[in-house]
């Protein structure tokens, strides 16, 4: 296990968010709708729609990771998810922490690619190995990230399925 850590403390995510934003409204992209991939993802969603005038976000819940460099196989999509026809023709902006393996952005960039005019990617890291390259990215990383909002235990300990 990598001993190496990106810390990534509020204060950075807010510049992160804003320095994203900016990427996005450099690059003359206009996104329709935002698309946050839950949890991670949502933070940057909102503070994307709001620097980026957007209103209409929206969340799709993918598990992959299960701990500290642990995840399952594959990712999984978790319902609800989004209905096609409310992508319909929209130019979305995919928006999650992290492009680590890539496959939680892909699966989810495949979900919406038949229904979209158009998607683009925005992560705060990206690792090098990852298999999705996102458009937008604050920082490139090979460390293990801890993330704020992450970083601490859990204050309540809640019954896993099946346990």
């Amino acid at each position: 296990m990598a001993t190496e850590r990106e810390i990534l403390t509020y204060e950075l995510f807010g510049t992160a968010v804003l320095d994203l934003a900016q990427q996005v409204v450099d690059s003359g992209y206009e996104p329709d709708l935002i698309l946050s991939i839950a949890r991670g993802g949502l933070g940057l969603g909102m503070g994307l729609g709001y620097a980026l005038d957007v209103k209409n976000l929206s969340a799709v819940n993918v598990e992959f990771y299960t701990g500290v460099e642990q995840r399952l196989e594959v990712p999984i999509m978790l319902p609800p998810t989004p209905a096609a026809v409310d992508l319909a023709g929209l130019k979305i902006l995919i928006a999650d922490d992290v492009a680590d393996t890539g496959k939680t952005l892909e699966v989810v960039r495949d979900f919406v690619a038949d229904q979209v005019a158009e998607a683009r990617t925005a992560v705060i890291y990206e690792k090098p190995w990852t298999v999705i390259r996102p458009e937008y990215v604050w920082r490139h990383t090979e460390a293990w990230i801890d993330f704020p909002w992450s970083a601490a235990p859990p204050l309540v300990h809640r019954a896993k399925p099946g346990s």
